[in-house]
């Protein structure tokens, strides 16, 4: 993700110096294309089932904010205009901040989104819900009553403790 968001920023410095009247556009478009990148890859993350997906999005924020920033520096003094040293203190407070929220935000939301639609996939699809599978090679019966599920449910702290 630092590499994305030094990449986006770096190509966004450049075309401003072309084309300085259609920076927004391009600027638009590009922080569309990181938010659906975190969103996306997070929801996919969360629909496969990895494990710890919200701690990794967190630590891919934090890494991916101060790499971004160092990265943007970097790659505006090599291809853009010699940006010096004294860009780098903004770049790692400010810059930093922003592209972690940046990544942040939109994965905590590919996470919930992935996360729902695992739930909705039902069993036999490789969710994790602790039940077995149903096997595969015997067609379910459609016209079978509905029951309800054998899991018990999970008690609320009110439920657990004894009134006072």
């Amino acid at each position: 993700m630092a590499v994305l968001h030094a990449a986006a920023a770096v190509a966004a410095a450049k075309f401003a110096v072309f084309q300085p009247t259609e920076v927004t556009l391009v600027t638009v478009i590009a922080l569309a294309v990181l938010v659906g990148t975190a969103a996306l890859w997070s929801a996919i993350d969360s629909w496969t089932g990895l494990a710890d997906a919200g701690r990794a999005w967190f630590v891919a924020a934090l890494v991916g904010g101060v790499g971004s920033g160092v990265l943007t520096v970097v790659g505006k003094a090599v291809f853009v205009d010699r940006t010096g040293v004294s860009a780098l203190a903004s770049a790692l407070t400010g810059g930093a901040a922003f592209t972690a929220l940046l990544v942040l935000v939109p994965a905590g939301l590919g996470l919930l989104v992935g996360r729902r639609l695992r739930a909705t996939q039902g069993p036999g699809t490789g969710d994790d819900s602790g039940e077995p599978d149903e096997p595969r090679d015997e067609p379910r019966d459609e016209t079978a009553p509905w029951r309800p599920s054998p899991r018990p449910r999970r008690r609320d702290r009110q439920d657990a403790e004894p009134a006072r």
